[in-house]
C-alpha cells in the first residue's frame, strides 16, 4: 500500500508514500484515490484515508492538509482543521504529536522532511513552480524556527513524474538557469525541437542538498509510466481522461 524510505524510519517517526493500490474508489479513481476534491464519491475518498491513516497507526480525523497551490507558503500547524477550512500552502509543519501531515500528488514531487533531535515533521508539494519557486526553502525555514538544524533534517522524495515522461516546452529552463546555470544538467533535449525532458526528481533532491539537508532518500518511481501503482495527472491528459486521482504522502510524530 504504500513506499518508504529509510532515512525517515524510527520510533519517533511514521510516514508514507501511499499507492494507488488497496483502497474503495472505482473507475479512474481505482483504488486509493485520497483526493476529496477529485469528483470522486466523498464517502470513498474519506474510506481510503482512514485505511490509510491506519498504516500509520492514526485516525483519519488527524490527517491535515493544505489547498495545494503550486506556491511557496506553509502553514504550522498547531490544531487540526477542518477540510473546508484548509490554508492555501504548499508546505505544512508541526509539532504535535499525532497529527499527520499530508500532501496529495499526481506527478509532481511529495517531500516529507524530520530533524531526528528535534520534535518536528513537515510536508512539501514540490512541482515545478513550487520547487524553483521557493517551497523547499520556506519549510526548511519553518522547521529552523521550531529548533530544527539543516544537517540534521532527514528528508525523503516520493514517486513522481520522471525524465522519461516529463517533456516541458521551450519556456524552459530558463526559470531553473536564473536560479543556478548548473540546473541545466536537469534537462536534456526531448524528440520535438526546442522541447526538453526534465529530471523533476534530481532536480528536488539537488536543491534540498544545495541547501544543507543532511540526508536525502528517493523512492523512485515514474508516477506518469507506472500506471498500475500510480495516479497522474500527465497520463490523463495523454489518454483523454478528464478526471484522476491523487496519491498521499503523509508523515506524523508518533502520539
Amino acid at each position: 500500500m504504500m513506499l518508504r524510505v529509510a532515512a525517515l524510519d524510527g520510533s519517533l517517526i511514521r510516514h508514507g508514500f501511499f499507492l494507488r493500490e488497496g483502497g474503495a474508489s472505482q473507475g479512474l479513481y481505482a483504488s486509493l484515490n485520497c483526493s476529496l476534491g477529485s469528483g470522486d464519491e466523498v464517502a470513498l475518498v474519506r474510506e481510503n484515508r482512514r485505511r490509510a491513516l491506519a498504516e500509520l497507526g492514526l485516525g483519519e480525523d488527524r490527517l491535515v492538509t493544505g489547498y495545494q497551490v503550486h506556491g511557496c507558503d506553509v502553514a504550522l500547524v498547531e490544531q487540526v482543521w477542518r477540510h473546508e477550512d484548509r490554508p492555501r500552502v504548499d508546505g505544512l509543519a508541526t509539532r504535535l504529536p499525532g497529527v499527520a501531515l499530508g500532501i496529495l500528488t499526481a506527478d509532481c514531487a511529495p517531500v516529507l522532511l524530520a530533524d531526528g533531535a528535534v520534535p518536528i515533521v513537515a510536508a512539501a508539494h514540490a512541482g515545478w513552480r513550487g520547487a524553483v519557486g521557493g517551497v523547499l526553502e520556506s519549510v526548511l525555514a519553518a522547521m529552523e524556527r521550531a529548533g530544527a538544524r539543516r544537517a540534521r533534517m532527514c528528508a525523503g522524495i516520493g514517486p513522481c513524474i520522471g525524465v522519461d515522461s516529463y517533456e516541458v516546452g521551450p519556456e524552459f529552463p530558463a526559470p531553473f538557469l536564473v536560479e543556478d546555470r548548473a540546473n541545466d544538467r536537469f534537462f536534456a533535449p526531448a524528440q520535438r525541437p526546442g522541447h526538453f525532458q526534465f529530471d523533476l526528481g534530481a532536480y528536488v533532491a539537488a536543491k534540498l542538498a544545495r541547501l544543507g539537508v543532511g540526508r536525502i532518500e528517493r523512492t523512485g518511481g515514474d508516477t506518469c509510466a507506472d500506471a498500475a501503482r500510480f495516479f497522474s495527472y500527465r497520463r490523463a491528459c495523454r489518454n483523454g481522461e478528464r478526471k484522476f486521482g491523487h496519491l498521499l504522502s503523509a508523515i506524523a510524530l508518533a502520539p
